[in-house]
């Protein structure tokens, strides 16, 4: 796997100030996408023991809520394997850490993949916040708590798993009215 930066003290991937890692590859081409630098899976460094050492060092301070997983696509199929290996690392490790991930694929086609993808399995299993869906500039609002277009969703994945539904961890489109009835005042 490669990945292209990390990110460290971030407040604009997820709550709280996390460390975020940016994964080569990318199958989504979302247009007007902000990292397409990151679609190719070769570009970027290659992810190594060095690499999880710096993330280990951000995870270790105190004032650090997590990590979030972006990109690219960390659920990109030829990193699947590679975040498999982390997230459960992680997980052990830092037990009062969340993992937050950004992907293009929506929960129904990751539940869809996940029978055939141990993977894919064993991430979802770790993963504490799944913000799905591919970027649609139509759909573009700044006002959006962490994602870029309202068709995204911040899915709590454990409970989502849990009752085997869809279940938000933040609401966008609630907040979002909760504005246009309070412009209304």
């Amino acid at each position: 796997m490669h990945y292209h930066n990390i990110t460290k003290a971030d407040m604009l991937n997820g709550e709280g100030l996390r460390v975020v890692l940016w994964v080569s590859g990318c199958s989504h081409h979302c247009h007007a996408c902000q990292n397409a630098i990151t679609w190719d899976p070769e570009d970027g460094l290659i992810f190594d023991d060095d690499v999880k050492k710096e993330i280990w060092t951000e995870l270790e301070h105190d004032w650090c809520s997590g990590i979030t997983l972006s990109g690219g696509d960390p659920l990109y199929l030829n990193n699947r394997k590679e975040i498999a290996k982390l997230v459960k690392e992680i997980k052990s490790k830092y037990k009062n850490k969340t993992i937050w991930c950004y992907t293009g694929y929506t929960w129904e086609e990751l539940l869809e993949q996940k029978k055939s993808d141990s993977d894919l399995n064993e991430i979802l299993e770790c993963l504490d916040v799944l913000l799905d869906g591919k970027f649609i500039l139509r759909c573009a609002n700044e006002k959006l708590h962490y994602v870029g277009s309202s068709n995204q969703c911040i899915i709590n994945v454990q409970e989502s798993l849990k009752k085997n539904k869809k279940i938000l961890y933040i609401d966008n489109e609630k907040i979002l009215e909760e504005m246009k009835e309070g412009e209304k005042i």
